[in-house]
């Protein structure tokens, strides 16, 4: 039985720690875009400096909660899906932010 919630709590873990490197990985790709641009980007170049701390904080949530599910209790399991799975759904909303902002109307 400890397995099975091992397992389950390892892919929860890995699906919040990819989440939350989606949107560390989107800001970086808005930055660079808005580094290309001069000027024109400075706006975006400054938003993007303030939600980086957002990102490399759920990152790294996310990060020691799929470290936790690597133990051997069930406790320790459960506690790292719900440090991961918390850190991917603010960086969900987060992402969900930068693109509602940044969204071209068409």
């Amino acid at each position: 039985m400890g397995a099975v919630v091992g397992i389950v709590a390892a892919l929860i873990a890995l699906v919040g720690l990819l989440v939350a490197l989606g949107n560390a990985g989107y800001l970086a790709m808005l930055n660079s875009a808005a580094r290309k641009r001069g000027l024109a980007g400075e706006g975006t170049a400054l938003y993007v400096k303030e939600r980086r701390a957002v990102a490399a904080g759920t990152t790294a949530v996310a990060a020691l909660g799929l470290l936790l599910t690597m133990g051997g209790s069930v406790p320790v399991d459960v506690l790292g899906a719900a440090l991961a799975a918390g850190g991917g759904l603010a960086a969900k909303k987060a992402l969900d932010g930068t693109r509602e902002r940044f969204r071209s109307g068409g």
